[in-house]
């Protein structure tokens, strides 16, 4: 069966392109809101990993050991956008730690904030480590690894004691025997998880509103420290025109959003009058597309559950298509 098409670009009155997914909403009572396209289909959570690959940092008391703050826990589950302040936080939690930025293994790239990346290019300083959109997720793997007296050398190997609780606490979390779920590498050089969309979403489910019998009181204490860590800190998320940063700025303590490349978007909704027990979307644009149709559509999930007015986030219900004189040409249309 042909995927369905979730979104549409309009330039003038021509549909010029479109984007394809997948869809899964379900809510903590186990009823299915929302079910677009195949959510069977198995992809990598990518990003949207990150605040679990942060669990274990929490749970092996690492996270305490360090003195790490709430702050500097949500940069261990963001993409950030290298802006000074993720910078700042992310040096910081090295020098906690007692390690340098040549201690980080996951690459360095220029900020995703445009403007500092200009800035750093004018003034010819070169992106560091820190700059990576993924540094605090790797700053906390070593906190994790030096609390537990690992080797910090080798942690991001898949038989690294660390990347086995990071696969075990997915695997609790997504309801998915780990032998499930596959393995592969991800751009910041760590592990990533493969599994069908619909376990993502009950890992997002599980982490918002864990049912009375999930886990036991050390993961659940940690779950609620992680999405506390997200909902106060937005800005550290994402930062200035991220995805995660606009939506749970728009509808604050409602929701924790994550992104993750190639097209995939996972949000947990956090138990309210309308979802009692909370909720979980998870969604995969096919094409990979995180920049066109992934914000227009995930608006308009928020909106058609009521997280989101009608009026709100006008500039992406539908996107406008601009030409390089700023005037507007078309726009991007979702279909659900």
């Amino acid at each position: 069966m042909e995927t369905p098409i979730l979104a549409r670009v309009i330039r003038g009155e021509t549909v010029e392109s479109v984007h394809r997914g997948h869809v899964i909403v379900f809510d903590g009572n186990g009823q299915v809101r929302l079910s677009i396209g195949e959510p069977q289909m198995v992809t990598y959570l990518r990003s949207a990993s990150k605040p679990f690959q942060a669990m274990p940092f929490s749970t092996s008391g690492a996270a305490d050991a360090f003195g790490f703050s709430e702050d500097e826990v949500a940069l261990a589950c963001a993409s950030h956008s290298g802006e000074p302040i993720h910078v700042r936080i992310a040096s910081r939690m090295l020098a906690k730690i007692g390690l340098t930025e040549s201690d980080l293994m996951c690459g360095s790239h220029l900020p995703f904030n445009e403007n500092e990346a200009e800035r750093i290019l004018r003034a010819n300083e070169g992106a560091t480590q820190l700059h990576n959109n993924c540094s605090g997720k790797h700053i906390a793997m070593l906190a994790f690894a030096k609390h537990i007296n690992a080797d910090l050398d080798r942690y991001l190997l898949n038989e690294h004691p660390i990347q086995q609780a990071i696969l075990k606490t997915i695997s609790i979390f997504c309801e998915t025997p780990k032998e499930k779920i596959g393995i592969g590498g991800d751009g910041c050089c760590a592990p990533n998880f493969a599994l069908p969309l619909s376990a993502m979403a009950r890992g997002f489910l599980n982490l918002v509103a864990p049912p009375p019998d999930f886990a036991d009181d050390v993961v659940r204490s940690a779950a609620a420290r992680i999405v506390s860590a997200m909902l106060n800190h937005p800005d550290l998320i994402g930062g200035t025109e991220r995805l995660d940063t606009i939506l749970m700025k728009a509808a604050p303590g409602k929701l924790i959003s994550k992104v993750g490349a190639d097209g995939v978007w996972l949000c947990g909704i956090l138990p309210s009058g309308d979802f009692p027990r909370g909720a979980a979307i998870a969604l995969k644009i096919e094409d990979g597309d995180d920049k066109r149709a992934r914000p227009v559509v995930a608006v308009a999930i928020l909106k058609q559950f009521g997280i989101l007015s009608d009026d709100q986030l006008p500039e992406l219900s539908p996107m406008s298509i601009r030409n390089r004189g700023g005037e507007s040409v078309g726009y991007i249309e979702v279909v659900l």
